[in-house]
C-alpha cells in the first residue's frame, strides 16, 4: 500500500487548518472567476436604474440629496438673498453656469462697467429665450427627461417639463420687455431735454405791454380762470337763450337776458382777474343758478350742437372782418402826420417867410459840390424824422466837418425845413436843402411815372371813391394807395447823376432810419464794378423777386431769376461814375413804361429798383443796416445795438403812436424836447 505524501505544514493547507475553519483553494477560485463579476454587472444594473428613475426619486433617495442641500443652503444664506437662494433651488442642479445664467439686478461683476453690464443682460435675456423655444419647437431627447418605460405617468411627466420651459421662456421675454421699455424710457427723455434746451435758445423775452411774461399778473398761471368761467357762462347763455326763445319759454328767456346782461357788464375789457369788479363771484353764482335752470328745462344735445356750430362760424367771419379792419387802419394811420409834427412844420414855416432873405442861406456851400467830402442825399417832407437822420449822423462820426447833407423835401414842408437847420445847424457839418418843384427836367415828358400820375386811369385808381367800400374792402390794395408812391420825392432816387451831376459817389438815406456809427467806411467798399451796395433781405424762402415781381408776365419770365436775392432801400452807397456808364436811368425808365397798367408790378419803387439794378448790386455786411423795426418785435437786441443803421420800415413808424415801445428810444434820444418849438406843438417822449 503505497504510502500517503506529506503536504508541508508551512503551505497552512494541512487537515488540521482546515478543521480549525480554513479555507479551501476551489471556494476562493469560484468566488474569483464566477461570484465577484456577478456581483458586478449586478451593481451597475442597480446604478442605472437609479440615475433612470432620478425624476421620480424615492424617499430614501430624496432624503441624501435632501441633507446635501440644507448643508449648501446653510452656507449660502449668510451671503445670498432669500429670493435669489429659492430661485437657485427651484433650478437646476448649482454650478458655476447656474449661477451666470440666474444673475440678479443687484449683482455687479468686477471690472466691467455699467455700460457693458447691461448689454451683457440684454444680451443673455435674448440668447436664454432663443434656446429655450428651440427647445420648445424642435425638442430632442436630451432636453426631455428619461423615463423607465415601464411608468403610466410618462406623458404627464413630459407636459410638465414643458410648462415648466414655456413658463421660463415667458419670464425671460418678460424681462427682455422691460429692460427695453427701460432703455427706451431713457432715450426719450434725453430726447425731451435736448428739445427743451433748443426750444429755451429760441425763446423771445423781448414781449411788450400788458403781454409781458415779466409782468406780476403773469406770474401766476391761472391768473385768468374767472374771466374765462365767465367767458363760457356767456356763451351758454346765448345758446340757452336762443333755444329758450325757440320754445316759448319766455320766463328763462328774460331771466338769461338779464344775468347775461349784468355778466358782460361786470365782465367789461376785462382780460386778467385782477381787473374784475368786486362783484364778478356773486354774477358768476346767479348765472350758474340760472343755467342750471335752463339746463334742466331745454338741455337738448343736438339743437346745442348747432347754435354752438353756428356760433363757432359766425365768430370766425367777425375775425376775418376784423383783421381786414385791422390792416386798414394801421394803413390809414401810416400815412398820416401827427397833430404834433404837423403842428411844427407851421410853426416852422411860418418864421421862415418872415425871415430876410439874407438871412435864408446856409453856410460853407463851397462844399457841395467837392468830390472828397462824404455826401448823402435824404428825401423827406418829414422835419423831425430828418432832424433825426441828421443828427444820428453827425454825433456818430469821427470827422463831422467832412460830411455833407442834400436835403430835397416838397414845396409845402421846403420852408419848414430851412428853418429847422438854421436854428438847429449840424455842427462843423454841411447842409443844403432843395425843393422838388424846382428841377424843371423832372417833367412828364421826361419822367414816365409823372406821364402815368396824370393818366385818367391813374387818377382814377388813387382818387376815384366807391360808395359800396366799407373799412375792411379793398384792404389789400390800400398800401399801394399810399400817397408816398404820388410823390416824386420817392422817385428821385432813380435821378441822383442828374441831381447831383459833380459827384462820384453819394449814400442814399431815409428818413425812417437812425444811424448809430461811423459810415465813412462804406466810401471804402469795393463795389466790384456794381453800381449799388445794399445789404440783402432774403431769407429761405422770401424777400426774393418772386415776391415783388409778376413771373406770369413773359417779360419778367424770360429776363429775371424768381430766386434772385431781394435787398433793400434806406441805406444804399451808390457810384455813379458806374451809373452813368450803364444809364441806370435809361433802365429804369424803359421797365417803368412797360408798367403802365401794373402789369409786371404793383406800385411802389423796390420792385423797379430790383429791375433797374439787376446784377449790378453789391452786398453789403448785414451788421451795415439792420430793417424791421416797423413790423418786427423779436429782432436780436444785439443786432440793433452792433448795428450802423437801423431801419424803422414798416407800418410802426417811430413818430407814430402805434409805435413799438421798445424800439422807440433808440429814435427819441436824438431828439430835444426842451427845445421851444417842440414845447410849443406839445411833442413828448
Amino acid at each position: 500500500m503505497p504510502q500517503a505524501r506529506r503536504i508541508p505544514s508551512g503551505y497552512g493547507y494541512g487537515r488540521s487548518r482546515i478543521g480549525s475553519s480554513a479555507v479551501p483553494p476551489y471556494i476562493l477560485l469560484l468566488f474569483l472567476f464566477i461570484l465577484a463579476p456577478s456581483l458586478f454587472l449586478l451593481g451597475r444594473n442597480g446604478v442605472n436604474a437609479r440615475i433612470h428613475t432620478d425624476e421620480k426619486p424615492t424617499n430614501d433617495n430624496r432624503k441624501t440629496v435632501d441633507w446635501r442641500e440644507k448643508l449648501a443652503i446653510k452656507h449660502l444664506k449668510s451671503s445670498l438673498t432669500k429670493e435669489v437662494v429659492e430661485s437657485i433651488r427651484d433650478s437646476e442642479p448649482w454650478s458655476l453656469d447656474n449661477f451666470r445664467k440666474h444673475l440678479s439686478v443687484s449683482w455687479k461683476i468686477d471690472g466691467v462697467d455699467d455700460s457693458q453690464q447691461n448689454n451683457s443682460t440684454v444680451i443673455d435675456v435674448d440668447a436664454n429665450a432663443k434656446n429655450v423655444q428651440d427647445k420648445l419647437d424642435n425638442p430632442k431627447d436630451s432636453d426631455v427627461p428619461r423615463l423607465p418605460k415601464d411608468d403610466s405617468d410618462e406623458s404627464q411627466d413630459v407636459d410638465t417639463r414643458m410648462k415648466f420651459a414655456r413658463r421660463k421662456l415667458r419670464e425671460i421675454r418678460r424681462e427682455k420687455r422691460a429692460t427695453e421699455l427701460l432703455r427706451q424710457d431713457d432715450e426719450a427723455l434725453v430726447k425731451l431735454e435736448n428739445a427743451a434746451i433748443e426750444r429755451s435758445k429760441a425763446v423771445d423775452s423781448a414781449v411788450l405791454g400788458k403781454y409781458s411774461i415779466w409782468r406780476k399778473e403773469n406770474e401766476n398761471e391761472n391768473s385768468d380762470t374767472t374771466v374765462r368761467l365767465m367767458r363760457d357762462q356767456m356763451i351758454m347763455a346765448r345758446v340757452y337763450l336762443a333755444l329758450a326763445k325757440s320754445s316759448n319759454k319766455n320766463s328763462i328767456y328774460q331771466e338769461l337776458q338779464t344775468r347775461l346782461k349784468e355778466s358782460q357788464r361786470t365782465l367789461g375789457e376785462a382780460t386778467m382777474d385782477a381787473d374784475l369788479h368786486h362783484s364778478a363771484p356773486e354774477k358768476i353764482k346767479a348765472m350758474g343758478q340760472v343755467l342750471s335752470k335752463a339746463k334742466e328745462e331745454l338741455y337738448d344735445c343736438k339743437a346745442i350742437t348747432q347754435r354752438l356750430r353756428a356760433m363757432l362760424q359766425s365768430a370766425d367771419e367777425q375775425v376775418r372782418s376784423l383783421k381786414k379792419q385791422s390792416t386798414f387802419l394801421s394803413q390809414l394811420a401810416a400815412k398820416t402826420i401827427p397833430n404834433g409834427i404837423h403842428c411844427l412844420s407851421m410853426r416852422l414855416t411860418i418864421d421862415y417867410y418872415l425871415l430876410p432873405i439874407e438871412k435864408r442861406q446856409f453856410p460853407k456851400s463851397e462844399n457841395l459840390e467837392n468830390p472828397e467830402l462824404y455826401h448823402y442825399a435824404l428825401f423827406s417832407d418829414n422835419v423831425l424824422a430828418a432832424s433825426v437822420v441828421v443828427n444820428s449822423t453827425i454825433m456818430n462820426a469821427k470827422e463831422p466837418e467832412k460830411h455833407v447833407f442834400h436835403l430835397v423835401t416838397d414845396k409845402l414842408n421846403f420852408g419848414a425845413m430851412n428853418m429847422w437847420f438854421l436854428l438847429n445847424p449840424p455842427g462843423e457839418a454841411t447842409i443844403h436843402v432843395e425843393n422838388v418843384d424846382d428841377f424843371k427836367w423832372l417833367n412828364s415828358s421826361y419822367c414816365p411815372v409823372l406821364r402815368q400820375l396824370e393818366s385818367a386811369a391813374m387818377k382814377e385808381y388813387y382818387f376815384k371813391s366807391d360808395p359800396k367800400t366799407t373799412l375792411s374792402a379793398g384792404s389789400s390794395n390800400l398800401k399801394y394807395r399810399n400817397p408816398k408812391y404820388l410823390s416824386m420825392l420817392n422817385h428821385l432816387r432813380f435821378y441822383l447823376p442828374q441831381v447831383y451831376p459833380k459827384l462820384d459817389k453819394i449814400l442814399f438815406l431815409d428818413d425812417d432810419i437812425v444811424v448809430q456809427k461811423d459810415l465813412t467806411g462804406l466810401w471804402e467798399v469795393d463795389l466790384n464794378g456794381n453800381v449799388n451796395g445794399a445789404v440783402e433781405t432774403c431769407g429761405e424762402s422770401f424777400h426774393r423777386f418772386d415776391k415783388y415781381l409778376n413771373f406770369s408776365n413773359p417779360h419778367i419770365a424770360r429776363n429775371f431769376d424768381p430766386n434772385a436775392c431781394g435787398w433793400a432801400y434806406g441805406m444804399n452807397i451808390f457810384d455813379l461814375k458806374e451809373w452813368k456808364k450803364k444809364d441806370i436811368t435809361g433802365i429804369y425808365h424803359k421797365w417803368q413804361n412797360m408798367n403802365e397798367d401794373r402789369v409786371l408790378w404793383k406800385l411802389g419803387t423796390l420792385p423797379p429798383g430790383l429791375l433797374t439794378f439787376y446784377k449790378l448790386t453789391h452786398p453789403l455786411d448785414k451788421s451795415w443796416h439792420v430793417l424791421g423795426l416797423g413790423y418786427n418785435p423779436s429782432i436780436d437786441r444785439s443786432d440793433i445795438d452792433n448795428a450802423a443803421v437801423i431801419h424803422y420800415n414798416g407800418n410802426m413808424k417811430p413818430w407814430l403812436e402805434l409805435a413799438m415801445t421798445k424800439y422807440r428810444p433808440y429814435w427819441t434820444k436824438y431828439i430835444k424836447y426842451d427845445h421851444p418849438y417842440i414845447r410849443a406843438c406839445n411833442l413828448s417822449e
